[in-house]
């Protein structure tokens, strides 16, 4: 497997430390961003666990037209570069559309593609055309094997920077579930492989004008994830969830952050010291 590098201390893949791509859904303001990228790296020190700072400048798919969607770019991205300067650790932040790749670029270590766009060929090969890292959000309506064809795309714009994560397929109506078989499936290709706990108990819209979500059920499938092998980790933190302008019911709470993330730690390392011929 490729080891995709982040910065010149931290990269994701075999024989890596476990990492964490977290912070809030949405980038609420400068101050509680710049404080929740604090707190996250702390706990992640604390546990020898690689951090990656991740906040939306703009929501673009949120339910309503109503709904809170961030900052602009220019404000979200003078924001992120604080974090990266103040709290010294490499930032991630989606993009929705081919000419913010560029500009993005200039400030992110990592470029997300969200979920619904995974198969927008020109925004993959914009953002493949960075040099940066990209990170593709499976799509819920895809298979884990047709995310190839999405590898494919980003190899042709020039890049093997590649990091790919499962986020739950779509199951009925305002429901997700997770095929734990897309981890191994879509490592198969590669790449290493991200764990999205938080958006994979989101209810799409299943509170009419918003999502709704089950939080309760991040840390188990947190540790389902670890136990399968993932190089990776991805969850939405915040200080006070229910308060939160964005994906409040599927977000881990502060405080319970380093409880999970301990869980996560001891899955993956008793794996780790079972011998290979068992």
């Amino acid at each position: 497997m490729i080891q995709t590098q982040i910065t010149n201390n931290i990269s994701i893949g075999d024989n890596c430390p476990l990492a964490l791509i977290g912070g809030p859904c949405v980038i609420e303001s400068g101050d509680f961003t710049l404080f929740m990228a604090e707190q996250i790296a702390k706990v992640c020190d604390r546990l020898g666990i690689s951090f990656i700072f991740k906040s939306s400048f703009d929501k673009a798919n949120r339910t309503s037209i109503n709904s809170f969607r961030g900052q602009s770019l220019e404000t979200g991205l003078q924001i992120l570069q604080r974090v990266k300067e103040e709290v010294g650790v490499p930032v991630l932040t989606d993009i929705h559309e081919s000419y913010q790749a560029t500009l993005v670029a200039e400030v992110v270590d990592i470029l997300q593609i969200p979920a619904f766009l995974c198969r927008q060929t020109d925004l993959l090969l914009a953002a493949a055309a960075t040099g940066k890292v990209v990170n593709v959000k499976k799509g819920q309506f895809l298979g884990p094997w047709d995310m190839k064809n999405v590898v494919r795309k980003l190899e042709s714009g020039g890049t093997k920077r590649i990091l790919l994560t499962e986020r739950g397929t779509s199951f009925g109506y305002n429901t997700l579930v997770v095929d734990f078989r897309s981890l191994p499936q879509m490592r198969e290709f590669g790449y290493p492989v991200v764990f999205d706990a938080t958006h994979s108990v989101q209810m799409p819209g299943g509170q009419g004008d918003k999502s709704g979500g089950q939080r309760q059920f991040v840390p188990y499938l947190a540790r389902a994830a670890a136990a399968i092998g993932i190089d990776a980790l991805f969850m939405e933190v915040h200080e006070n969830p229910d308060s939160a302008p964005s994906d409040g019911p599927n977000m881990i709470p502060l405080a319970e952050l380093e409880s999970v993330l301990k869980q996560v730690l001891n899955v993956r390392n008793s794996l780790q010291a079972v011998p290979t011929t068992v």
